[in-house]
């Protein structure tokens, strides 16, 4: 859809194959890239705040939340696919070396980006450009090839060349994207075939830590990027974000509920915290108000059987048919089939807690390291230690 704004289609190939480059050098190519593609990013967005702050505010035409609360709800597919993708940390710390000394910092990184540069700047959005702007993706067809916010600011105010730099931007978040989906679904395919809810051959990891059968298997549904060179492409388009927005939604509950059951179980067997090299800052309470905010996003997207918000009554009133319903809530029969699949395929299901095992497969951690690094914190005046948990 950024592409055509230069009226070119070949680059559909040039960034499989650009995909496919990066993910040959497994963990190593994933991380240079996203640290070069991420300092690109982070740069735009601190020129694109200074800009904001010296444009015309439109704030108070239309107005926020507009069509009220379902119009509030309805645009939760769309943000959580576009927050997805955070939980990746994870993912390469288990192939990092020493996973203690580097996840902490990277997690305090990614929260942070997320409130200055996704919060802020999409404040800034919403402060300088219409709801209800024609030009926005969605308005008139679901295709328009200026229908990037980003785009349609700079051209408002003039800045010419602007708007074809943050196509640019948008371009590499759109690699970075395609590169971080092939890693975090290979690595979780794996995973699954070495439980045995996959065939087996997926499990095969070469020398250098690559998971190639899986990485095969992804790249090949790349291949549906082409379905953009048929007229129904952005329909196809239309039904995949609205299997994986609501996706990553129960991908998120799945994990703030895996947390929880974790502490659960690791409290059972014995343990104490002190042998957990890196605590979340929440603890488990952070967990409880994650999965709950899901669950609550979840109903007013349209579980709840009393009053479908915007599955069955959309924003701008009447009802929706069949294609409209489904089409906003179609991650939950998927998500359902699945689970379906993989009990009658196990035939085991939901563990109690003295079932679960929390010692099989742990790796060894560096303890003299953490030792040191703690007691280095330990000695530090109060307000340093308050930076250092929150930085």
């Amino acid at each position: 859809m950024t592409i055509v704004y230069w009226q070119v289609d070949v680059w559909i190939t040039v960034f499989l194959v650009l995909i496919i480059f990066v993910n040959i050098f497994g963990t190593l190519g994933y991380a240079e890239e996203e640290f070069w593609s991420s300092c690109l990013k982070l740069g735009a967005i601190v020129v694109f705040m200074i800009i904001a702050l010296v444009l015309r505010v439109l704030w108070y035409n239309p107005g926020a939340f507009r069509y009220g609360f379902k119009g509030f709800c309805s645009v939760f597919v769309t943000a959580a696919f576009s927050f997805s993708g955070t939980e990746l940390v994870c993912l390469a710390a288990a192939e990092s070396k020493n996973p203690a000394r580097s996840l902490p910092g990277a997690v305090k990184q990614v929260f942070w980006r997320i409130t200055l540069f996704y919060i802020v700047g999409l404040t800034f959005v919403g402060l300088l450009l219409r709801s209800d702007d024609n030009r926005l993706l969605g308005s008139g067809g679901l295709i328009d090839v200026k229908a990037s916010p980003f785009v349609l600011i700079a051209l408002d105010a003039g800045l010419h060349g602007y708007d074809s730099f943050m196509n640019v931007i948008i371009l590499v978040s759109v690699l970075s994207i395609g590169v971080s989906g092939v890693y975090g679904a290979s690595r979780t395919l794996t995973a699954l075939a070495e439980q045995g809810y996959a065939p087996k051959f997926f499990t095969y990891v070469d020398r250098s830590g690559r998971p190639l059968m899986s990485v095969l298997l992804i790249i090949i549904f790349g291949l549906l990027a082409y379905v953009n060179l048929d007229a129904s492409g952005e329909i196809v388009f239309a039904w995949l974000q609205a299997l994986s927005g609501l996706a990553a939604l129960f991908t998120w509950g799945s994990i703030c509920l895996a947390h929880i059951r974790f502490r659960n179980a690791w409290k059972f067997h014995g343990h104490t915290l002190d042998e957990i090299p890196f605590k979340a800052v929440g603890g488990v309470y952070g967990s409880w108000l994650g999965l709950s905010l899901v669950i609550l996003v979840l109903i007013a997207q349209g579980a709840n059987r009393i009053q479908l918000f915007v599955a069955i009554t959309p924003p701008k009133g009447g009802i929706n048919d069949a294609e409209g319903f489904f089409q906003t809530y179609l991650a939950l029969p998927v998500v359902l089939f699945f689970w379906v699949c993989g009990f009658l395929w196990k035939r085991a299901g939901w563990l109690r807690t003295e079932q679960i095992d929390v010692d099989s497969g742990r790796r060894e951690i560096d303890w003299e390291h953490i030792h040191a690094e703690r007691e280095r914190l330990a000695a530090m005046p109060a307000w340093r230690r308050l930076l250092n948990i929150i930085f």
